[in-house]
């Protein structure tokens, strides 16, 4: 079962198996869930990407629009193994491709459909993937960062009760976000996913009160 901790309250939903492990992905899976409480402090709001705006008008399915209560997911074995499956399924099926050579456009957010995608179309797999599967919208946050050698990224930020994890097109190990090596810059409010917000301080931060054990 997938656990959900949201404020002053516990849901379980069940979830899907959308995705059968290969060995490879069992040994890994199989790991304990890592146990790390660390948080990124949130800002102020910012403008949500053009290409996240463009894609919720193609994809309204996809994108309720609408106020929605903060739930962070229970890091249980189970739900780990979710993030380690569909984090590699996706990196191992979909082959890297820019906008411009896909599209004919500089910016572009589409489902990945014919197996092309940039960062961001991996990302929104991902994330189909999951919420399929039973996993809260609010958990699952869209995020722009910058990465090593100062390119904007964008990866899946997951919310759990043991801190934030990353979900990369460019690592196979689902990640705490304080060891991808990135500057986090925004990304979806937990309580709407329409609207964005800062990660200005990249510090961690303390849970908050609807991630804290009771």
């Amino acid at each position: 079962m997938l656990r959900i901790r949201g404020t002053g309250m516990g849901l379980a939903l069940g979830v899907l198996v959308l995705i059968a492990p290969s060995a490879a992905m069992s040994a890994e899976a199989m790991r304990e869930p890592p146990r790390q409480y660390a948080y990124a402090a949130i800002g102020e709001d910012v403008r949500a990407p053009i290409g996240w705006i463009q894609f919720c008008q193609d994809y309204r399915s996809e994108c309720k629009g609408a106020r929605q209560e903060a739930r962070d997911v229970v890091l249980s074995q189970t739900a780990w193994n979710d993030l380690v499956r569909v984090n590699r399924w996706v990196n191992e099926h979909i082959k890297p491709m820019t906008d411009m050579e896909h599209w004919g456009v500089v910016e572009k957010w589409d489902l990945p459909t014919d197996g092309y995608g940039d960062c961001e179309d991996y990302v929104l797999l991902k994330r189909k993937k999951l919420i399929d599967a039973g996993w809260p919208r609010s958990a699952l946050l869209i995020t722009v960062v910058r990465d090593k050698k100062g390119d904007g990224h964008a990866v899946l930020t997951v919310k759990t009760d043991k801190g934030e994890y990353v979900l990369d097109n460019q690592a196979e190990e689902v990640l705490p976000w304080t060891e991808t090596g990135y500057r986090f810059v925004k990304r979806q409010s937990q309580s709407d996913e329409m609207a964005w917000v800062s990660l200005g301080d990249h510090r961690p931060a303390v849970a908050t009160a609807s991630s804290r054990r009771p």
